[in-house]
């Protein structure tokens, strides 16, 4: 029975989408995306996806909510083209950041958004290091969650000089992930004290746990947004006697003067990948972009083939 692998991209990271279909040497579906004058989105797939196994990627990066909109719409459209199955490829997942009831009556938007993947059509969703691991239970259909910690990791290791390094975590609730980082690169772990009282990145570092006097400090978030915590955790870092300083982050949003901050601070580099494109003709010679989508494509053919995807987090 037919059931030939198709990949379709929307308009948010087309550069990722290229590098994933030529690892897999699979040409990029093909459909348009048109916007009316009334900025309505269509979507029309011109090729024959019948009884076709169809991944659609498409990242969350401004403007979030038109990228939103035009998955759904390209789910939508291949649901009623009859693909076999849809998966929705989500490198950085949308409304990742509203995972919880900690305010009066607000919505839940990161739950929302698996209603609306199911609701559309899609059968499973492929992401990459969400902010808390209650969303991926937020969703009725089957999650696939990457980490591009150990491409950060093999990174670091082949292009620094990592012998008197730390890691630093940001937060005591970043402390499992940074702990992940420190057993990679076998180096000691040392953890932030940060307050953060409003829903915003303004935070407040007290103090910091562990020895980062005279060694060079590690730092990683999964996201950085403005910059502004990590800034204010560099500074601190350097007034507690940190040497070098380097950070890195699986999604650089890169928000703002996130990037102008990066470059007017003590940090050596800043690695990241690009589940996120860098904001429009904005750049940094600090910043290093590490591709996830040999990652992406090797999990795009273990669900093709119906082979386990944990064995790539190894």
């Amino acid at each position: 029975m037919k059931n030939y692998l198709k990949i379709m991209s929307g308009s948010s990271n087309p550069e990722l989408a290229k590098e994933i279909c030529d690892y897999l040497d699979c040409p990029p579906g093909r459909l348009r995306i048109e916007r009316s004058a009334n900025d309505n989105i269509k979507v029309k797939i011109e090729e024959n996806v019948r009884e076709d196994d169809v991944f659609v990627i498409q990242t969350s990066c401004s403007p979030v909510n038109d990228n939103f909109i035009e998955l759904l719409l390209m789910i939508d459209a291949l649901k009623y083209s009859s693909a076999r199955r849809i998966t929705a490829v989500l490198p950085y997942y949308p409304y990742v950041r509203s995972d919880k009831k900690d305010e009066p009556r607000i919505s839940i938007s990161a739950r929302l958004v698996a209603d609306l993947l199911e609701t559309a059509g899609a059968n499973r969703i492929l992401t990459m290091t969400l902010h808390a691991p209650q969303i991926a239970a937020f969703s009725r259909i089957p999650v696939d969650e990457l980490w591009a910690t150990n491409l950060i990791c093999n990174h670091l290791k082949q292009t620094k000089d990592l012998s008197r390094a730390v890691v630093v975590s940001p937060d005591v609730g970043s402390a499992t992930e940074a702990s992940f980082y420190a057993r990679r690169l076998d180096l000691p772990l040392a953890i932030m004290d940060k307050r953060r009282r409003d829903d915003d990145e303004k935070a407040e570092i007290q103090t910091v746990i562990g020895d980062i006097d005279g060694r060079d400090a590690l730092i990683f978030d999964d996201e950085v947004l403005t910059g502004g915590s990590m800034m204010e955790a560099i500074r601190l870092l350097k007034e507690r006697g940190a040497q070098r300083i380097m950070a890195g982050c699986t999604h650089g949003v890169f928000s703002g003067s996130a990037i102008q901050r990066i470059d007017e601070s003590p940090v050596e580099v800043f690695a990241k990948t690009n589940t996120i494109p860098l904001p429009m003709g904005q750049s940094s010679a600090k910043i290093e972009t590490i591709s996830v989508a040999r990652l992406f494509g090797d999990a795009i053919k273990a669900i093709h083939h119906g082979e386990s995807v944990s064995r790539l987090l190894d």
